[in-house]
């Protein structure tokens, strides 16, 4: 293997700091080539009983040419940028490049390949690029970042790649001088500091102090204040040249002495590109990691405020392990945040708690943490809009770090901070991330502080607050530990927030859009070229569920299919009402999908190219009528099961709030009963509707209108007409008319062609859905 490495590394003239992403590249092409061992055959072939394929192989160091997506550059910019062939990541399609300017790790599946030309190529000596026996330990790598794919950070399941370094940070003319590695000197631990902050109030910034960190522990009796490693945000970071451009060689050999000197000279640069390399970009993934990375003050410096503020939180104590106690293992998770224009924000260091070695019953009880619905969130933002209020956002950091703990739990002391023997450890009194019960403490101390300042919450959901004493009321939706304020009055919002506020909205017109999220979505499954249409699903389309052919199933075990269709359920549920129908309808296949399915969801995603712009938008009303409900049902279109399709949507501030696109759970008789059953689920939606707005502050005295288009439909729910027809269903089914009765829902007549949820129900044909998308609140 050795020799192997060796033989990449020279030929491809990349520095040593490769040699991991060369392991991970020569295994995945040795693990496709015949083995004695197995009588001829390949690993490959062993493990999964087919034959590889190997048209994706491509040779290992050479120049290429990446796609960039159409929203990463302008119609001007080129549409290939020029990177270094590196790998094969697991677990993705598509081929792994550095890109050295941007100092990115890329993953795309488009590219083109020029494996005549090697970005390093020279005649000067390899020596800077240690060779394979004395290469230093292996180092754990962080994680890659893609530029372009907009893809998950990759985790390798063959273990990780490594990046060690081999060269000084400064790039020295000759590339025969050997690489000096940056000494690591061991941290210090930090002296616990006996501080009691109140609680919810913003981490203490430690204090600036300008002397070197002590080399000598400080004994256990005396506290001292935090050191204090100069900011490091300030370093300018020279990017590496354009060695690439040089100009390459002929193919008969015949270099110029010029070439020559201007290969050494890139071979100068490659320090730089190496350096690169090692850190590409992202964060490390252990404290060893960190400490040995050129960042290394700055991870330090990280570590060292979060350690002052969890102790002046009072998070923990020292002690010594009890007998028979469990501990749980603690971590380091790094994390360099940018800016928009992809400068550095701040290095973020965060102790965690490894939870997945909790005990249930013992180290946790409960995890429920409730989280509001995303109809609750719409009916604020449209509230917000109608009436004129004001929306800040705000930000409380290390949220869960507040919560108090009920259990007694034990935690090991984080690396680089380890005081007294081997068994004195953290007892923990307040929650940290990675523990099982974090967000319910959290829930529960946020709750405490709310309602201790006068807020209610509100029986229709749990995870929204209100404040209401004469004239000033303020709504709060809590997500997790993101807290939203609403209100009229910017002094009401400013004596609530006792953290500071972060974001301000126009309170004219409020919009919910997710254009970003449906580039990524369209980029991820490699749709972003292809051409609009206009309708969620073929008018009139019938998708079979007959189990697929063998041929077929073998299709589409490569075909992401379930993943299209989960991201998408995000988008229907969310903000784009105009394709729940369309996802509801496709989600019926998840097992077992066939090609014309797939082709199904590639006509959905072509109707998103031409409408990612698409935005709910809630205007101000002086309308009487809060909100308006329409229902509808399609008679047995489910060809499969003979079942109805059924759907609502509720509208406030001209824009939907809530909907609905589901099959009917048995099959109905008449399309009579399919429209009543739909006008059920609505009414329970318009009641739940009604329930909130109440405890919002805006009682109903007037019932809440129901758009029907069947009159049959609506005369079974005002009066018991039709009992031939109806005596079969549930009692429960006749609540509808229970509610009419009491005033709550007025059903009303609605033609066909005026039926906004008409969409909800079926395929429909382009004309319907130019109708519905405005009334929806689409724009």
């Amino acid at each position: 293997m050795g020799e192997r490495i060796t033989a990449m590394l020279s030929e491809s003239r990349l520095p040593g700091s490769f040699w991991g992403e060369c392991i991970s590249s020569m295994v995945h092409v040795w693990n496709m080539l015949p083995t004695a061992s197995l009588s001829g055959t390949t690993p490959f072939q062993a493990f999964y009983k087919r034959k590889p394929d190997v048209s994706h192989l491509r040779v290992w160091g050479c120049t290429s040419y990446v796609h960039v997506q159409r929203d990463k550059r302008n119609s001007l910019q080129p549409h290939y940028e020029k990177c270094v062939f590196i790998g094969y990541p697991a677990g993705y399609k598509g081929w792994k490049f550095y890109n050295p300017v941007t100092k990115q790790t890329v993953i795309s599946e488009r590219a083109d390949f020029d494996e005549r030309y090697f970005p390093g190529t020279s005649k000067v000596q390899l020596d800077a690029v240690p060779s394979f026996a004395c290469l230093p330990e292996p180092l754990q790598t962080p994680n890659d970042t893609s530029s372009h794919s907009g893809l998950p950070p990759l985790q390798d399941e063959g273990g990780d790649n490594h990046f060690p370094p081999a060269c000084p940070k400064t790039p020295t003319p000759s590339a025969s001088v050997p690489p000096e590695e940056k000494p690591v000197l061991p941290l210090p631990p930090l002296p616990l500091i006996p501080l009691v902050i109140p609680p919810l109030i913003p981490p203490v910034t430690p204090p600036q102090i300008h002397a070197p960190l002590p080399v000598t522990p400080p004994t256990a009796g005396a506290p001292l204040e935090p050191p204090h490693v100069p900011r490091c945000t300030g370093r300018v970071r020279k990017p590496p040249g354009q060695w690439w451009k040089l100009k390459q060689p002929d193919l008969a050999g015949n270099d110029s002495e010029d070439e020559d000197k201007a290969a050494l000279l890139a071979d100068s640069e490659f320090c730089e590109v190496e350096f690169a390399g090692a850190v590409s970009g992202a964060d490390p993934r252990s404290y060893r990691l960190a400490m040995k990375s050129p960042d290394s003050d700055c991870w330090t410096e990280a570590c060292n405020t979060e350690i002052f503020n969890l102790e002046a939180n009072g998070t923990w104590e020292l002690m010594e392990l009890p007998p028979g106690k469990k501990v749980v293992n603690s971590g380091w998770v790094f994390k360099v945040k940018q800016l928009a224009d992809s400068s550095i924000e701040c290095y973020r260091a965060r102790l965690v708690a490894k939870g997945y070695s909790q005990r249930p019953g013992f180290d946790f009880t409960e995890v429920f943490a409730p989280t509001f619905r995303p109809v609750s969130l719409r009916l604020i933002v449209a509230l917000a809009a109608r009436e004129g209020y004001k929306m800040r956002s705000i930000d409380i950091s290390s949220a869960f770090t507040y919560g108090e703990l009920e259990e007694e739990i034990y935690m090991r002391q984080p690396e680089g901070y380890h005081i007294g023997s081997p068994n004195i450890v953290f007892r923990l009194r307040k929650s940290l991330y990675g523990l099982k019960q974090a967000a319910r403490q959290w829930n529960k101390k946020l709750r405490s502080v709310l309602e201790g300042i006068g807020y209610s919450r509100l029986r229709s959901d749990s995870s929204i607050y209100i404040y209401s004493k004469g004239d000033i009321k303020v709504i709060v939706p809590i997500f997790i530990d993101d807290i939203t304020l609403v209100s009229k009055s910017d002094a009401a919002m400013t004596s609530a927030a006792f953290i500071q506020v972060k974001q301000d909205r126009s309170h004219h017109t409020i919009s919910l859009s997710q254009e970003h999220y449906i580039r990524e979505l369209l980029e991820h499954f490699n749709m972003d070229d292809a051409n609009p249409l206009s309708t969620p699903l073929a008018p009139g389309s019938e998708l079979s569920d007959i189990t697929p052919s063998l041929e077929d199933q073998a299709e589409m075990k490569s075909v992401p299919y379930l993943n299209a269709v989960g991201a998408l359920q995000y988008l229907a549920t969310m903000t784009r009402p105009d394709i729940a129908y369309a996802v509801s309808y496709l989600g019926r296949f998840n097992s077992n999908p066939a090609p014309a399915h797939w082709l199904a969801v590639k006509h959905l995603f072509r109707y998103l190219i031409g409408t990612m712009h698409y935005k709910l938008v809630y205007r101000a009303s002086d309308s009487e009528e809060l909100f308006t409900t329409y229902s509808d049902a399609s008679h047995g279109a489910c060809k499969a099961t003979g079942r109805a399709t059924g759907g609502y949507v509720t509208l406030v501030s001209g824009a939907a709030v809530g909907w609905s696109s589901k099959r009917q759970p048995f099959v109905t008789l008449s399309s009579t009963e399919a429209e009543f059953v739909a006008a059920i689920e609505a009414g329970k939606e318009i009641k739940w509707t009604r329930n909130i707005l109440t405890e919002f502050g805006f009682p109903l005295t007037l019932p809440s209108t129901l758009f029907v288009d069947n009159k049959s439909g609506i005369s079974v729910a005002k009066n018991p007409e039709h009992h031939g027809r109806m005596k079969h269903l549930d009692l429960r089914f006749y609540w509808l008319r229970e509610a009419v009765e009491e005033g709550l829902i007025d059903p009303l007549y609605v033609s066909t062609h005026e039926q906004v949820a008409d969409i909800l129900t079926k395929a429909v044909a382009k004309k319907v859905v130019e109708f519905a998308v405005p009334l929806l609140g689409l724009e």
